[in-house]
């Protein structure tokens, strides 16, 4: 197994920039505003032959009790007590803090190795920079710079010197990756919790808490497992903050990266354009699709059935996806999620043989011809499958390019029926077979052929009048 560094320090000492630089990634999310990394980060590195387990933390603030920042201190907590190897990091420029002090004494009680890191010492003397933190009583501090990455490598040996070497864990195969998206408050990090059994990330009633894509890896049933949890998506004309820019397009990364996408609405708000929106992305991204209708407790039965309608009114274009009405906060209907999760991956990937595609489409056109377009009716012959998640099926025929949108939509209908394709889009496309003719080019005629047809049609005239 590898073992784990987890990088702590109060906030804006540069913590998501070393993980960035260990990790080779832009995973998280850095800006000059302190506390942007709330819930906690995980990525892989290696130096040398020793890979390892980076974990990046919320700026930890020990003195505070309740609120956003005391989870965000929790959080760090634990990834110190399950970490192997903690990196204390500090700002060389601000010089120690008392904030520092306190932090340094509770690493004290951990248990576990820890090494100071000067951070941000880029241009200065290293030994001026590290002289004051020696105070800290943690042992040697180290000089980095992790913005240029100067001594970056340095410090890891010296971290991973007295770890035992790890052999490389085969990557899970057949890993389904799901990407948990909504509006804000809907209650994706509750979910998430529910899901994998702990309190994985922060979840709090106060809108945007979660800023970056968090990965977390689990497994139900012997399945591995990884959820994406992410920040919500509002209206682009609500988005303000250059954070929430980053924020939400780090969710429409996710979208792209995920296999299966879960989409949360929330039962006790009006089901929104921005719903529909952000599902509309999904499909046109060609992502996998399970929606959770969340906080479906407490609802009479009246307002269920206003919900109901509403969701058969806005969200009819995703009649391919099952919907799941749920409680994340008691746990309530949480379970078959991830089973429709698992059929809706089953199909974004499933292999479609070409002589039965052939058949259902042969079948589908005697029961329902094209409509001609101009002097040609279009005459599908043949498919075949061209990719997979979301499923792509080819038809090859003539004047295909006749065809409109809604034959398009009977045949990805049939097909879908005819192969069970639950929770994925289906895309057809159309190829047209070319025509052997197109590429010849009338040559001009010589003058003895042109003298003879002219006494052609001379001989025509006079013999037919």
């Amino acid at each position: 197994m590898k073992p784990s560094v987890v990088l702590v320090g109060r906030p804006n000492v540069g913590k998501s920039t070393l993980f960035n630089r260990l990790t080779k990634s832009r995973d998280a999310l850095v800006h000059d505003q302190p506390g942007l990394t709330r819930d906690r980060h995980y990525g892989h590195g290696r130096v040398g032959q020793k890979p390892y387990l980076v974990v990046d933390t919320g700026g930890f603030e020990p003195v505070v009790d309740t609120g956003i920042l005391a989870e965000m201190a929790r959080q760090t907590l634990q990834a110190v007590d399950e970490g192997d190897v903690i990196v204390f990091l500090v700002d060389g420029r601000g010089g120690i803090a008392p904030q520092d002090r306190i932090i340094a004494e509770r690493l004290r009680r951990a248990d576990r190795p820890v090494f100071v890191a000067v951070n941000k010492v880029e241009g200065m003397n290293r030994d001026v920079a590290c002289a004051e933190f020696h105070e800290l009583g943690l042992g040697e501090p180290l000089a980095i710079s992790s913005a240029h990455g100067e001594g970056v490598r340095e410090l890891m040996e010296q971290v991973l010197a007295g770890v035992p070497e790890s052999a490389e864990e085969p990557a899970a195969a057949d890993r389904p990756r799901i990407a948990i998206v909504g509006r804000p408050n809907v209650g994706k990090s509750t979910l998430m919790n529910a899901l994998v059994g702990q309190e994985r990330v922060i979840a709090c009633d106060q809108p945007g808490t979660t800023r970056d894509a968090i990965h977390v890896d689990f497994e139900q049933n012997g399945r591995p497992y990884t959820l994406i949890d992410t920040a919500g998506v509002r209206r682009k004309g609500r988005v303000f903050e250059a954070i929430e820019k980053f924020s939400v397009l780090k969710t429409l990364q996710a979208i792209e990266e995920a296999n299966v996408v879960l989409l949360v609405l929330d039962a006790r708000q009006e089901i929104s354009d921005q719903d529909a929106h952000l599902a509309g992305f999904i499909l046109e991204a060609g992502r996998a699709l399970v929606v959770a209708i969340n906080k479906w407790d407490g609802l009479d039965a009246y307002q269920r059935d206003q919900v109901k309608r509403t969701l058969q009114r806005r969200m009819e274009f995703l009649d391919f996806a099952r919907f799941h009405f749920i409680s994340a906060l008691h746990g309530q209907g949480v379970r078959g999620l991830l089973k429709s999760v698992d059929e809706a991956y089953a199909a974004a990937f499933a292999k479609l043989s070409t002589p039965r595609l052939s058949k259902i489409l042969h079948e589908a056109v005697t029961q329902h011809q094209p409509p001609k377009s101009g002097l040609f009716r279009p005459k599908p012959k043949y498919a075949h499958q061209g990719g997979s998640n979301p499923p792509v099926i080819v038809v090859h025929g003539n004047h295909l390019e006749g065809i409109g949108e809604d034959y398009r939509r009977y045949l990805e209908n049939t097909f879908r029926k005819a192969f069970d394709l639950v929770g994925t889009p289906l895309r057809v496309d159309f190829k047209a077979n070319p025509n052997p003719f197109e590429a010849r080019k009338a040559k001009p005629l010589t003058q003895r052929q042109a003298n003879r047809a002219q006494r052609e049609r001379r001989h025509r005239r006079k013999t037919f009048g």
